[in-house]
């Protein structure tokens, strides 16, 4: 039939006729005989009828073949393909008239025109939804011209019934108003006659107003007085909620709204609280059933709590409950069936009301509702226990019931799936229902499967199959979170020993679940793999699965790996499978064979060599055997990304020109084309209608295509599809695979979607964390991360997400866009992971530069993806998820590779700033819904900015002309992100402040908060408007007195243990006081107003117990006082008065400052940090007048001249020595200081030899103190009379260091300025010789050299020395 030639010969042999003979007998005989036949009739019925339209009119005429398509349909309503396929050719037969276009002519003939194009008006499609799409033109040329109608049109009675009708509606002003006027007493007629309405215009007014045909529903149910006239009440109402459906889709039509308003409840209450009594009851009860489900499902999104309320209430009663008891029937109720009508009307009650019950358990998924949660699950448990005696009725040997099981086995596949379900009964244990569910389950699978050798050959149990072991996989999870332990797992072995072989031991374990990995269904496939992957989450379901598949060749470990690698299978299998091998890594294998080892791992034997290997070793070789890797490179190479996959069975028909003639070899699903939503020519906006529905010029233009089978949704939706009949992604069934590994890779690749590379990433981890570098280098022989990064498509998620958003009326539905976004979420959050564990292995697998750039880039856009108006809960979760991850990512790049990464990451976020604090704000401000991603969100800001301000250090003395921005940066310098900057601090602080001390938050938070304040002055200026200091100073004070008052109580340690609370609250107040006092002198003269220095001080004896304390109070001071004479004279102040007697080093002393002194002189040796900072802390000091008064009268720099030096061949000073010398040059820069240096004995000498010794940071440090020294006329006499100093200045004229010279150069010619008895010194001829050598060959060196500011100042130096020495 591609030909279309051959059609004039098959409707010769009488075709269609031998066709339509096929459907009746299929017909007649309930469509178990020929069922094979039926699509393929249908497809060849369809062909003819799209090519001869004369047939077309003629078979639209027979009403009887439209009552036999019906049938058919109804018959085979499971399979997808044959009602697409009746559906297209409805379209063809009821819209034949419709789609006739005359051509106007001449000469016109009278046989009429009927073209073999195929096409609709404009306003069928605007009115219905058709199951197919079909070209599409316009009743009436766009370019003619309508002339008004004459008078006489009024007379004809199609225009007066719409006008009279119009105008009523218009007189009272809408429906409603004129329901009412007609129901009330009759009043003068206020116009003509002929404008009032007959009583058909007002029958048909009250039937299509929602409202009031509900309401005269509702009154004919209360009214009636037989069955039928209440079971026709209903079928109305079902039918308006039918039209709701057609009329307004996925939003609540009027139908839905109405019912909400009236008390229906009532009505039918008393339909549902007894039980029937006879079979006219049991019918009606049936469309009362109906119709509640029927409301239910058009109430899904939007379920109303009144409703379910009622209905569980219903459920819930004691005695009687004949919802529920109805779904068992009694053992005499069963005896008594011997009517095949009454059999049959039971069990479509039994029908509907499971169908009612699974429909209430999906409504119940959108529910937040506290009490009617409350009740759905005493009525799921309940529902447990009545199904399971359906289940056990269904296998009495008295009734087959093949159809009654399986509608039983479906309404368990939708109760288990809720968690929980079994654990509200008052009498039963869960695992005791468990266990029942799980005996009878198995029964089932040995009664319909295994001891019938699978369904291989014949579809017989193929719904009970799948259900079945649906149920199995829920009742796996519920076991797992019900029960404490593993030994529920023995539950599910099973012997399978042949009954003939009674004297064979019978086999135990899960060797029953083997045969259903290698089903002809791919849903049963996918379903028992996944119930294997729970099982393995524990190490007895993998000792036990593993086991039990000894007798197969490849074992356990060889037959998964063959169904992941297998090319020709699905994607959803193939992802189960992974599961299933990424568990099995999970438990740590040995290297060897270890005898009375519970778990080996995979066991390998070369039969040639005669070698076996177990555990890892093992695992390698079977990973080479199978070219583990190369596979799964080509299955990256082949992950399809798109929503919808096209069967392949089509693409042979696309690949035919559209220009072929109708006469050669061509398809009818050619001529059924969807219309294109884009022209090759630009169209003015107005006349798109018209561009879209043109007629193609071509004869052979006409296009169909059925919805359906042309493309195929992705499987990996949810495991709640496949409660539903029907079968998403097909498969040709195969014989049951052999479980023997290939070695040749094959040439044809079935596609691999999003998901199943999720699972391959999970499983890369765990290979990668057990055999890190052998799989470090497999990945990067085979370029695996490479090519699973550029899968990555952040725009798709972007298009999708705004396809959510602003849905267009051509988009998908907006779960298929859920979907997608879904799978790729978590995609890149499984990737994520698997990346961050190749940075810990290896960073160079992720740290190219290609692939760096690529991967950021695609991180931060999908970090900035912009979800706020986004409605799906679940999604929005996703979303979270996959950002905690990215941020974890991140993290892990800077600590691993901030050197190469920080720069891209700083890039990709400043093109994204807004968006970025955007997301930083929304994931901080949900600490209490998601504290995972909150967390992250705060460490990924805290180490950027840490690793930012490193690097900046690392490089301050290199000249750079990188433009690049930083973090800190767009945090201040940009004006635009103030704002966000703002708001950025502010919910940051809230964070910290709204946490309790007990809190991991707090301390992330914190730590984000230091970060900030230490790079950001918007930071600083925010936290200083919020009070932040005087909180953390009231923060200090209150530690301070909790701390004073258990030193109080007897036998209470305080401060022996570092993890103790007050340890940690205290250090990160400091730490936060630290990083905002920073070179901020507002924050300083705050902290100065809110007494820091006393605080402190009181808490000193405590500090002095506790390094760690001590070191961040040490920073925290050495911060204030930094260019800030004021804090610094605020040391000095004397404070408090009595004080607890510390447990270690004694009481504070008068002032802090003395407190630091003491510390500075009882520091030991060993703890060198410590005595740095107190150092550090004293050269601040030391630039204080007041501090150098108390330093001088303190005697401490009498410690100065006990300092050693170097002995024997050292040539370096210690660390000591050279933190005395910093501290001294701090102290000589004021003639107070100068002073204080020369009054010690003998500090000259000691100066003198430290400037012979050298250190790596500081090498001229006491030439600096001679040099300040110098400059003061009070000092130059006692300078000039030691001549180890003038000797020393003299040498550094030699020296080959320029700095030495300078300073030696600067220091004479200080002596010498202003003060003529220096020149009797200096004019040593040794000195002045020195002098003009240097001088001479500054001036060669500097006049060939260019010339800088040092040099300059230099050869002035030298030059004025000369001349103070040369004149008289």
């Amino acid at each position: 039939m591609q030909d279309i030639k051959m059609h004039a010969v098959v409707k010769k042999l009488c075709l269609i006729d031998k066709i339509i003979g096929y459907l009746n007998k299929c017909v007649a005989q309930d469509g178990k005989v020929i069922e094979c036949l039926i699509q393929p009739c249908l497809t060849l019925l369809r062909k003819v009828l799209c090519a001869d339209p004369a047939i077309r009119v003629s078979l639209s005429q027979q009403s009887s073949l439209l009552t036999l398509l019906f049938r058919v349909s109804l018959i085979f309503q499971e399979d997808c393909t044959v009602v697409t396929e009746i559906g297209a050719l409805f379209c063809l037969l009821l819209f034949e008239e419709v789609s006739r276009m005359d051509t106007w002519s001449v000469n016109p003939s009278n046989k009429p025109c009927l073209s073999s194009v195929f096409s609709l008006p404009v306003s069928v499609f605007r009115r219905y939804h058709l199951p197919v799409h079909v070209i599409g033109h316009h009743a009436v040329s766009p370019y003619s011209i309508v002339l008004p109608l004459s008078a006489d049109c009024l007379a004809l009675k199609p225009v007066s019934d719409m006008l009279r009708i119009a105008w009523n509606l218009a007189w009272y002003h809408g429906s409603d108003n004129l329901l009412k006027q007609m129901t009330s007493e009759r009043k003068t007629p206020e116009f003509l006659d002929t404008l009032q309405l007959s009583t058909e215009d007002i029958l048909s007014l009250k039937i299509t107003h929602t409202a009031s045909g509900l309401q005269d529903c509702l009154h004919a149910i209360v009214q009636a007085g037989g069955h039928r006239d209440v079971r026709a009440a209903v079928t109305r109402m079902s039918f308006y909620l039918l039209n709701d459906k057609l009329c307004w889709k996925d939003d609540t039509g009027p139908c839905g709204v109405t019912l909400k308003s009236l008390a229906w409840h009532n009505v039918l209450n008393r339909f549902l609280q007894v039980l029937p009594a006879c079979t006219e009851d049991e019918k009606l009860l049936i469309d009362i059933i109906h119709f509640l489900n029927k409301l239910m499902k058009e109430q899904r999104k939007n379920p109303s709590v009144e409703l379910l309320n009622w209905i569980l209430e219903l459920l819930l009663r004691h005695n009687p409950n004949p919802l529920l008891d109805l779904l068992v029937l009694a053992e005499s109720q069963a005896r008594e069936e011997t009517d095949d009508i009454q059999t049959a009307v039971r069990q479509r009650l039994q029908k509907e009301l499971i169908s009612l019950f699974n429909t209430l358990l999906l409504v119940f998924v959108t529910v937040t509702d506290r009490k009617c949660l409350e009740r759905l699950h005493v009525f799921q448990t309940q529902l447990s226990l009545k199904l399971l005696q359906c289940l056990r009725v269904t296998d009495a040997p008295h009734f087959y019931g093949l159809p009654s099981l399986e509608r039983t086995l479906q309404g368990m596949a939708h109760l288990t799936a809720f968690p929980g379900w079994s654990s509200h009964s008052p009498l039963t244990k869960p695992l005791e229902i468990c266990g029942k569910y799980l005996s009878g389950l198995l029964e089932v699978i040995t009664s319909f499967y295994v001891e019938r050798g699978g369904n291989a050959m014949s579809f017989m149990g193929k719904g009970v199959t799948k259900s079945t072991v649906l149920c199995l996989l829920h009742l796996s999870h519920e076991m797992m979170a019900q029960a404490p332990s593993s030994e529920w797992i023995s539950l599910w072995f099973l012997p399978l020993g042949s009954h003939s072989e009674e004297h064979s031991p019978a086999q135990q374990g899960l060797a029953w679940l083997i045969p259903l990995w290698v089903d002809r269904d791919p849903e049963v496939r996918f379903t028992s793999l996944g119930l294997g992957s729970a099982l393995t989450t524990l190490e007895a379901g993998c000792v036990s699965l593993a086991n039990s598949c000894q007798n197969i060749s490849g074992g356990l470990w060889g037959t998964v790996v063959n169904i992941l690698l297998d090319q020709s299978e699905c994607s959803m299998v193939r992802r189960e499978a992974a599961f299933i091998l990424q568990n099995l890594l999970v438990i740590p294998m040995p290297s060897e064979i270890i005898k009375d080892y519970t778990w080996q791992g995979p066991c390998v034997h070369d039969e040639d060599s005669g070698l076996s290997l177990v555990g890892k070793p093992a695992l390698q070789a079977l990973l080479y055997h199978c070219h583990f890797y190369e596979h799964l490179t080509q299955m990256v190479k082949h992950c399809y990304t798109g929503r919808y996959m096209f069967d392949l069975s089509f693409s042979a028909f696309g690949e035919i020109s559209e220009s072929s003639d109708l006469n050669g070899l061509d398809d009818s699903f050619k001529f059924w084309r969807p219309p294109s939503r884009m022209s090759s020519q630009d169209h003015d906006p107005s006349s798109l209608s018209t561009s879209e529905t043109m007629v193609a010029a071509s004869a052979g233009s006409a296009e169909f295509q059925p919805l359906m089978p042309s493309v195929t949704l992705l499987p990996e939706t949810s495991l709640n599809q496949f409660e539903a009949q029907g079968q998403h992604e097909a498969t040709p069934a195969r014989p049951p695979r052999d479980s023997s590994l290939s070695a040749h890779l094959p040439k044809q690749y079935a596609f691999v979607t999003p998901p199943l590379l999720s699972a391959i990433c999970s499983l890369l981890d765990n290979l990668l964390i057990i055999m890190s570098r052998d799989a470090a280098n497999a990945f990067r022989q085979a370029h695996l991360i490479e090519l699973l990064c550029s899968t990555l498509d952040a725009l798709l998620i972007e298009m999708c997400i705004q396809e959510l958003k602003t849905p267009l009326p051509s988009s998908s539905p907006v779960e298929h866009a859920q979907a997608q976004v879904s799978f790729f979420l978590e995609y890149m959050s499984s990737l994520s992971r698997l990346l961050q564990s190749c940075l810990l292995v290896d960073p160079d697998l992720v740290t190219q530069d290609h692939l760096l750039k690529t991967l950021i880039t695609n991180v931060t856009r999908v970090l900035t993806v912009c979800i706020k108006d986004v409605l799906d809960v679940q999604l929005v979760l996703a979303f979270y998820q996959t950002w905690t991850h990215l941020f974890d990512l991140l993290v892990t790049l800077l600590r691993k590779a901030g050197t190469v990464s920080l720069l891209p990451i700083t890039s990709a976020l400043a093109k994204h700033w807004e968006a970025v604090v955007d997301l930083l704000c929304r994931c901080v401000g949900l600490s209490v819904r998601c504290p995972a991603l909150c967390t992250a969100s705060l460490q990924f800001l805290s180490v950027l900015l840490a690793e930012e301000e490193k690097q900046r250090l690392q490089a301050k003395d290199k000249t750079s002309t990188d433009p690049s921005p930083t973090v800190a940066s767009l945090l201040d310098d940009t004006q635009e992100s103030h704002k966000s900057s703002e708001r950025l601090n502010e919910i940051i602080l809230q964070c910290y402040e709204g946490k309790s001390s007990k809190d991991i938050l707090k301390r992330v938070a914190a730590n984000a908060l230091m970060s900030l304040l230490a790079v950001s002055r918007r930071a600083q200026k925010h936290a200083l408007k919020a009070d932040l200091i005087e909180s953390c100073v009231e923060q200090m004070k209150h530690i301070n007195a909790q701390l004073n008052l258990d030193s109080l109580r007897p036998g209470k340690a305080v401060l022996k243990n570092k993890e103790d609370g007050f340890v940690k609250e205290l250090s990160i107040t400091m730490q936060l006081l630290r990083n905002c006092l920073y070179q901020n002198e507002e924050c300083k003269a705050a902290a100065l107003e809110v007494h820091l220095v006393p605080i402190v001080h009181s808490l000193w004896p405590w500090l002095l117990m506790e390094d760690s304390l001590m070191q961040i109070t040490l920073q925290l001071l050495c911060v204030y006082t930094a260019n800030f004479p004021s804090g610094c004279s605020s040391l000095c102040w004397s404070s408090c008065g009595q004080y607890v007697q510390a447990a270690h080093r004694g009481v504070p002393s008068s002032s802090l400052i003395l407190c630091i002194l003491k510390l500075a002189s009882q520091v030991p040796l060993e703890n060198t940090t410590i005595q740095q900072m107190v150092f550090m802390f004293l050269s601040n000091l030391a630039l204080s007048h007041d501090c150098k008064g108390i330093i001088q009268k303190s005697n401490f720099l009498q410690n100065f001249l006990s300092v050693t030096l170097p002995k024997g061949g050292n040539k370096h000073l210690s660390n000591l020595t050279v933190l005395w010398l910093k501290f001294l040059l701090n102290l000589s820069f004021g003639e107070d200081g100068q002073q204080m240096i020369l009054r010690l004995d003998g500090s000259l000498d000691l100066l003198t030899e430290m400037s012979k010794y050298r250190h790596k940071s500081s090498p001229y440090i006491p030439l600096l103190i001679f040099h300040n020294i110098c400059f003061s006329p009070a000092n130059k006499p006692k300078i000039l009379a030691n001549e180890k100093v003038i000797a020393l200045l003299a040498t550094c004229l030699e020296s080959e260091n320029h700095s030495a010279q300078r300073i030696g150069a600067a220091s004479l010619w200080a002596l010498l300025y202003n003060y003529p008895k220096a020149k009797t010194t200096l004019k040593n001829p040794l000195i002045k010789r020195r002098v003009d050598e240097a001088y001479s060959i500054a001036k060669r060196a500097f006049s060939s050299l260019e010339e800088n500011t040092l040099n300059a100042y230099y050869l002035k130096c030298l030059e004025s020395l000369v001349q103070l020495l040369n004149s008289s």
